[in-house]
Order: C-alpha cells, then sequence, then structure tokens
C-alpha cells in the first residue's frame, strides 16, 4: 500500500465575534478542532495535524483570540466568550456537524467551555494537560499549599508585561523547559518560533489577557456545576506523565458520565510537542471506542 498523500494546508483570516481569527485547515472528511495553550499558537498542533488529518479529519487549528497571527484585542478572553468566537468561526466555515473538540491548557478552558454552552455541536471532548477554572485549578494556583507561582503572576495588571518585556527569550526557554519533560522537542529554532509570537509588551498582554479572567471562568463554570448539569458526549482527559498526569479525573468525573483518562508515559504538560505518536494514538482509539 502507498503511503498517504501529504494534505495541503489552508490558512484564513475570519472576522467573528469582532475579532479576527487566524486559522489552519488540513485534510477533508470529520472536522476536528484543536485548540492550543500558552505560550504556544496553532503551530503547536504541527505533529499531530498531519497525522489525523491522514486518518479523515478535517483539522482545524486556529490562533486562540489575541495570540499567533490572531488580532490583538484588549477584551474578550473569558473563555464562555472564546466559545462564542469558536461557534461563529465553526458557522463560517460551513461545519454544521458536530465536531470532535480537542484543547490543550488554555484551549481547553475554551474547549470545556463551548462543550457546556454548545453541547449539540461538540461530538467528543479531549481535554489535554490542564485544569479547569472553579473545577481545581484553584487548587493548582495555591502557592501556600504547593501551587504554581505563575498564575497569579500573570493575572496581576501591568506587572508581569512589564518585567518580561525585552527578556522574552530567557523567559520562555526557561518556561518551556521547566514545564516540559522532552528535552529533544524543545531546540531553539523551536523555542524561538514561539518567543516571536509572544513578543513585545503587546503580544505579551494579549497572552495575559488569557490568565486575567480567570476569576469569572471560575464562577461560570461553577454556576453550571452547581446547577447539577453535566457533558453529554464522550470526554478524554489526556495528561503528561510529567505535566497534569491524572489529576483532572476528580474534578471531571462528576460532570462528565462519559469520561476516560489516560497518562502519557514520559511527556511533560506539552503533549503535542513531546508525545504526539502517542496522543495522535490515543485521539484515534478513543474516536474508534
Amino acid at each position: 500500500m502507498s503511503p498517504a498523500a501529504p494534505q495541503r494546508e489552508v490558512y484564513g483570516m475570519h472576522e467573528v465575534n469582532g475579532t479576527q481569527l487566524h486559522v489552519t485547515e488540513r485534510g477533508d472528511g470529520r472536522p476536528m478542532v484543536l485548540l492550543h495553550g500558552w505560550p504556544e499558537t496553532s503551530a503547536a498542533w504541527r505533529h499531530v495535524a498531519g497525522p489525523l488529518s491522514r486518518a479523515g479529519h478535517r483539522v482545524i487549528t486556529p490562533d486562540l483570540r489575541g495570540l499567533g497571527r490572531s488580532r490583538r484585542e484588549v477584551a474578550g478572553y473569558g473563555k464562555e466568550n472564546q466559545a462564542e468566537d469558536l461557534a461563529q468561526l465553526l458557522d463560517v466555515l460551513g461545519c454544521r456537524a458536530p465536531v470532535v473538540l480537542v484543547g490543550h491548557d488554555i484551549g481547553g478552558m475554551v474547549a470545556f467551555a463551548f462543550a457546556r454552552l454548545y453541547p449539540d455541536r461538540v461530538s467528543h471532548l479531549v481535554l489535554a494537560d490542564l485544569a479547569l477554572p472553579g473545577l481545581g485549578l484553584e487548587r493548582a494556583m495555591d502557592v501556600s499549599a504547593g501551587g504554581r507561582w505563575h498564575f497569579g503572576f500573570f493575572m496581576a495588571p501591568d506587572m508581569p508585561e512589564l518585567l518580561i518585556a525585552g527578556k522574552e527569550q530567557d523567559f520562555f526557554d526557561r518556561w518551556f523547559r521547566d514545564l516540559g519533560h522532552a528535552p529533544a522537542a524543545w531546540d531553539p529554532e523551536r523555542i524561538a518560533t514561539f518567543v516571536d509570537a509572544y513578543r513585545g509588551t503587546e503580544s505579551l498582554r494579549a497572552g495575559f489577557a488569557h490568565y486575567r479572567t480567570l476569576l469569572e471562568d471560575a464562577a461560570a463554570n461553577r454556576a453550571w456545576a452547581g446547577a447539577d448539569r453535566t457533558l453529554p458526549m464522550p470526554v478524554l482527559a489526556v495528561g503528561g506523565e510529567y505535566g497534569a498526569g491524572d489529576r483532572l479525573r476528580p474534578a471531571l468525573a462528576p460532570v462528565c458520565p462519559r469520561l476516560n483518562c489516560v497518562v502519557v508515559p514520559g511527556s511533560g504538560h506539552f503533549l503535542g510537542e513531546e508525545a504526539p505518536r502517542e496522543l495522535v494514538g490515543h485521539l484515534l482509539a478513543f474516536l474508534d471506542e
């Protein structure tokens, strides 16, 4: 059998919900949307999009609001509003059938909000290495209990831009190496791709804006869960062994009755970069089930 032909990438800029989103598409067939995290862009899926498109999917990878080649905005970074970004984007792209929705990190928060608000538009939901606001993130934010230091810092108005602007290379080089666990994934050229996307005060501010809505995002998630709502679609939680691991399970179990969880051995936080073959395998196995 001859190998599948390479899938051509198609790029576009689309006006949705008062902003412009840059989108890359590859392949035909069942639509699958991949939402990247921070501090990345849609390029985070470069090792994943090809195999998924060859497996019969129309792979759609937008740059989130304000990031990558999408237009910088001063507002609108709440996860429910970004779910509306995605809903309008799918309309523009002609995606009427339910999509497979995959979100990593901040993109996973947007994906969860979208699945809450538009459950009939999601056939399968995949959440990759994150904690959800209002459903467990607060523990990860609590430095006094061993949580991560960066949440409060990034949420502070203006201060992270002031301290990081001009030092982006040093900061992000340390960031990827600290949260990742596969050194081969983080060569200087690869890190430079994302450093360039976040370089400068305005780009940094747009990135931190995704964190500055976490309190309102948490309130929305808690209100939804507190009303005894659940997600009807199958949900897969994927964590890196050296990233979130299996920590999403207890948060999702009460609200996701069709929950599956897997941990990827040897991977850190950035699954699409560090363990793309394993991630693709888990995604396709999940869909086959």
